[in-house]
């Protein structure tokens, strides 16, 4: 783990920027310093994440921290670990001597405490003995408490090394796709002509590649989960695991609410097996590719490094999946990216991961089948080899990231952008001369990043550019403290931007511009609009103020037919479709919360909560003003604002 290097007062500063920091005062009744109950709580959800710091004696008012100091520090430190040791009130201590750090500024004593990420094995870290209901993550900058089917999930984790490797009794080979079967076997053949297991029959050959398995200490024999995941047909398989979802989607624009112009689902068109799926999509990932063929020895490569790039992402996406999981499996390919996406979160640290070489695969017989056809590399090469082929191309480097809202997924965006747009780069080269060009490799793509957008929050730059949030912030310190960004708002509404750019707020020029041109509203009549003309008058004394009311009017009829399948249904239809409509109602337009409440017949907290929160945080809505959340006129949108203010 990076450890945050706390020496100073400005050090402290820099702390409100992470999400991966809980500071607590710790004084005590006498105010000399006690270990607080509460603390344990951001210990479970650090560890059951990312890990992060807790920082004990820091004195925290609107956002900002002051050091308080603990009198009685050995005494603290020594309840942390007996607390800490105590099964009945921690599940287990995963905190060593070296992960607590006495730090001393002017005069006053801290004790900083660094939470590791917790192993597979030993997740979940709960409190009070139960791990129903005492069970927390870390999400944004809060500790909150996982849900029972999350829970499940995560103790599931901890004792299966490999989740399909169990044998389902019931099932047998009546229930196999034998086409399926039949194309494997003849493209095993074609790789390997000499093999003995050719001349096996159907089940005898299932058996040797882990799709039937005979359990010897209890006799039990059958089909495994891999075998039918691999080639069982859609029905089949779905009354095993209820949730089960393949799809493909092939977009025509860099835009996520634009509809499909191709699409592989489970339809009943094909047999919905993992090993159809794997090689339709494949194929479709790589027509059109628009890389330059090698030659290599007079022949041409045809398995240039972004296919193999594709096909380890497709192979990663179905062997790390976990078919228990709500979310369902997601191709993208658009224009300008392809993207993947399977339920469950990563089993070892997504840093880790990215290096290689430190293999936990959720589904080992699935890795293994597709391994014998060539279709992904050994364990723990996956990721890497992703890597490699779009550094070749010298696009922007892969985003591996995990989301829990609305269910547990991993997803991995490839995006076909060059790393370094020369003409931001020749700008800020122009602008800044050797300012820009002595920085570091991680500062100069934090710049490039920025002037690439028209802003950015904090969480998204550490997406963006897959570096670890403290490095993230430092970063972005120095490159604010030399001018060559700039940041609007505070804490959770800090943005950073360019430093010839405006971000919009309610009170702005920009602001006023974008709600008085862009926002659609629901129409009021002239008296309650304007309430400082006399009822008598007609419109038409006010041409000019007619056509904005009737425009307005129309717009919103438009929203109304929009909104009309949905409307009081929401329940019924489930999240997919409302989420569709949510982002087709605010497509290039701002609408407010209790605009769109009205239009779907929701309740706005509820639509707050359930839908525009999480729409946001995935970057599929945006906020009007960024920089102020929950400001009542707060409004939101997607897709391209067309008359966007220069």
């Amino acid at each position: 783990m990076n450890f945050f290097e706390i020496k100073s007062l400005e050090d402290i500063s820099i702390l409100r920027e992470s999400s991966e920091v809980e500071c607590k005062l710790a004084n005590g009744k006498d105010g000399k310093g006690a270990l607080p109950n509460d603390m344990w709580e951001s210990y479970s959800a650090f560890a059951n994440t990312d890990g992060g710091t807790i920082i004990l004696g820091l004195k925290e008012k609107k956002g900002r921290f002051s050091i308080s100091g603990i009198e009685n520090i050995e005494q603290v430190r020594t309840d942390l670990f007996n607390v800490g040791n105590n099964r009945n009130k921690v599940s287990l201590n995963i905190i060593s001597n070296n992960d607590v750090k006495e730090v001393n500024i002017d005069g006053k004593k801290l004790l900083v405490i660094y939470v590791r990420r917790a192993t597979r094995q030993e997740r979940p870290i709960y409190l009070n003995g139960n791990p129903i209901g005492y069970t927390y993550v870390r999400a944004n900058e809060s500790d909150q408490r996982l849900q029972l089917e999350q829970v499940k999930r995560m103790l599931a984790e901890q004792v299966e090394d490999s989740r399909d490797s169990e044998i389902l009794p019931f099932y047998g080979m009546e229930d196999i796709d034998f086409e399926s079967l039949r194309i494997y076997r003849q493209t095993y053949a074609n790789l390997n002509p000499a093999h003995p297991w050719n001349e096996y029959d159907n089940q005898r050959f299932l058996k040797m590649i882990g799709g039937w398995r005979v359990n010897r200490e209890t006799g039990e024999e059958g089909m495994t989960v891999a075998g039918l995941l691999m080639f069982g047909t859609h029905p089949v398989i779905q009354e095993k695991f209820p949730y089960y979802l393949l799809d493909y989607q092939e977009r025509p624009e860099a835009k996520t609410e634009k509809r499909w112009v191709d699409r592989l689902t489970l339809d009943g068109t094909w047999s919905g097996n993992l090993y159809d799926f794997s090689r339709k999509v494949y194929r479709k990932l790589i027509e059109d590719l628009k890389v330059p063929f090698e030659l290599k020895e007079g022949l041409r490569q045809e398995d240039t490094p972004v296919h193999i790039a594709l096909r380890e992402a497709l192979a990663n996406t179905i062997i790390h999946a976990d078919y228990t999981g709500r979310a369902s499996i997601l191709v993208v390919k658009r224009p300008d990216m392809f993207g993947f996406r399977n339920p469950g979160l990563m089993r070892v640290p997504i840093e880790v991961a990215l290096q290689g070489g430190e293999p936990d695969c959720r589904n080992r017989l699935l890795a293994q089948m597709f391994r014998y056809v060539k279709f992904g590399e050994q364990a723990g090469s996956g990721l890497p080899n992703i890597l490699d082929g779009w550094k070749s191309q010298h696009w922007k480097v892969p985003l591996l990231h995990e989301a829990t809202n609305p269910y547990d997924q991993t997803l991995l965006e490839l995006r076909m952008i060059d790393l370094y747009p020369q003409k931001i780069v020749r700008e800020l080269t122009s602008v800044f001369g050797d300012k820009f060009t002595n920085l570091t490799e991680l500062e100069r793509t934090i710049a490039i990043t920025i002037y690439s957008d028209f802003y950015l929050t904090h969480h998204q730059l550490c997406t963006q550019i897959s570096a670890h949030t403290r490095e993230v912030t430092l970063a972005l310190v120095k490159l604010e403290r030399i001018k060559v960004i700039c940041s609007t708002g505070e804490h959770k509404g800090k943005v950073y931007h360019r430093p010839d750019v405006e971000v919009p707020t309610p009170d702005n020029a920009l602001g006023q511009f974008l709600a008085e041109n862009l926002q659609v509203t629901k129409p009021k009549s002239l008296s309650e609009k304007h309430p400082e003309l006399s009822p008598e008058l007609s419109p038409e004394l006010s041409p000019e103020l007619s056509s904005v009311l009737l425009a307005n009017e129309s717009k919103w009829k438009e929203l109304e037919k929009i909104a009309a399948p949905v409307k009081g249904n929401t329940r019924k239809l489930g999240r997919e479709k409302v989420e569709e409509a949510i982002i087709k109602l605010c497509e290039g337009k701002l609408i407010s919360l209790n605009d769109l409440a009205n239009l779907l017949e929701m309740k706005p907290d509820t639509l707050r909560k359930n839908y525009l929160n999480p729409l946001v945080a995935s970057e599929r809505l945006s906020l009007a003003y960024p920089t102020k959340r929950h400001h009542p006129k707060q409004a939101y949108w997607s897709g391209v604002v067309e008359n966007k203010k220069d």
